[in-house]
This record gives structure tokens, C-alpha cells and sequence, in this order.
């Protein structure tokens, strides 16, 4: 009898797009193409139960074991560093972490950075490695706006395709990482797990693959 995996899936387009390569990775759960709000769906044919999260508490679930696998971005391990095992780029919900600012900004080393974002530990060790005196101002949204209204010199965020930035006058001036999203396991789950997870791994490594194309 297989052992059943639990799966964390991002809610939206991102987790949709990953679920499609679980189901042909041979993990198919029709019930979760359906239209409701059901948050847990279950294939025990298959031995997989799938679950929508929030995409930044799908490390969350896996670390702490409520789920044996996930999917989550790259800026969300390196934000929070859980302790789990990262295996795999999907190549797939692909982005960056950037710094941005006003267009006609110029940089005064002699006074500290003031950089708003979201990502308050993910700037500052961009920040220390250059050695940079920061103040950061922690935002939970509208990040955008915070140097338009002189709150920040700077912000610090996830940027796709940039429309939003030049929307309001801002322009990219640092790129800090290149972001997608990764298959990531529980660390005891990888080990009582191994076999199943390790085959959807090579299958999920494959289609990752036709991702670059």
C-alpha cells in the first residue's frame, strides 16, 4: 500500500501551475479542478492529499510536518530560513528581488539608507554584505509608495514584470536575486518518504527542464 503524500500548494496562479506538473507527474486529484471553496482535496488511488495555503506559509507547513512536501518561493525560504530540504528549482514563477527607487534618485553614502519592503531580512543582508547603513521600515503592502511620499529612499521587493514600478515612477537599480519556485520537503517526511518523494522529484526535474525552454 503506497504511503500517503501530503502536499502544500501556494493558492493562485503559481500553485496551479505546479499542481498541473503533479498531475502529470502521475499525482492527478480531479476534485481540485472543481469550483467551491474546499481548501483539502484527497486522490487515495493515488496515495495524495493536497491542500491550498497562503503562499507565504507553505514553508511553514512542511517544516512543522502538516505537510510532507510544498512549493514555495524562493524569496520566502531565504526570508524566513526554515528547516527544511529544498530539492528542486521548478523553473516556473520566475521573478526577482530587486531594489527600486525614484527615477532621478542618487545614493549619498554619508547618511544611512532608508529602504522599506517586506522582506526585512532578505535587505539586510544584501545591505550588510555591501556594507551599507540601513534603516529598514518593515511594510506589509503598497510598498511602492513608500519613497514616492518620502517615507523610504528605497524599496526592497519582488518584482515580475516591472509594470508597477514604472506606473509610479520608479525604476529598478539593484537586482539581488532571481526568484522561482522551489519543491521543498520535511526533513523526516524526506527520509520515511524517500522512495515516493525521490521518483516525483526525477519526474517534477524533467518538466522542470522543459520550464527553461
Amino acid at each position: 500500500m503506497k504511503q500517503m503524500l501530503n502536499v502544500a500548494l501556494p493558492k493562485g496562479r503559481l500553485g496551479e501551475k505546479v499542481y498541473s506538473m503533479f498531475e502529470k507527474a502521475g499525482y492527478p486529484c480531479p476534485a481540485i479542478k472543481e469550483a467551491g471553496r474546499k481548501l483539502i482535496f484527497e486522490n487515495k488511488s493515488c496515495a495524495v492529499r493536497y491542500f491550498w495555503v497562503k503562499p507565504s506559509d507553505v514553508a511553514i507547513y512542511v517544516e512543522r510536518g502538516a505537510a510532507d512536501i510544498g512549493v514555495a518561493g524562493k524569496d520566502i525560504l531565504l526570508e524566513y530560513e526554515p528547516d527544511i530540504y529544498e530539492l528542486l528549482d521548478l523553473n516556473t514563477g520566475k521573478c526577482k528581488m530587486a531594489v527600486a527607487a525614484k527615477k532621478d534618485f542618487r545614493d549619498d553614502n554619508g547618511r544611512t539608507l532608508r529602504v522599506a519592503t517586506k522582506f526585512s531580512n532578505i535587505a539586510a543582508g544584501y545591505y550588510m554584505s555591501k556594507g551599507r547603513d540601513i534603516d529598514i521600515i518593515h511594510l506589509n503592502g503598497s510598498i511602492e509608495i513608500a519613497p514616492i511620499l518620502g517615507l523610504s529612499d528605497v524599496i526592497v521587493d519582488i518584482v515580475e514584470t516591472g509594470t508597477t514600478l514604472k506606473e509610479n515612477d520608479l525604476k529598478i537599480i539593484e537586482t539581488i536575486v532571481p526568484i522561482s519556485a522551489r519543491f521543498i520537503a520535511n526533513k523526516s517526511s524526506y527520509k520515511f518518504k524517500y522512495n515516493a518523494i525521490d521518483s516525483l522529484v526525477k519526474n517534477l526535474a524533467r518538466q522542470a527542464e522543459d520550464n527553461c525552454d
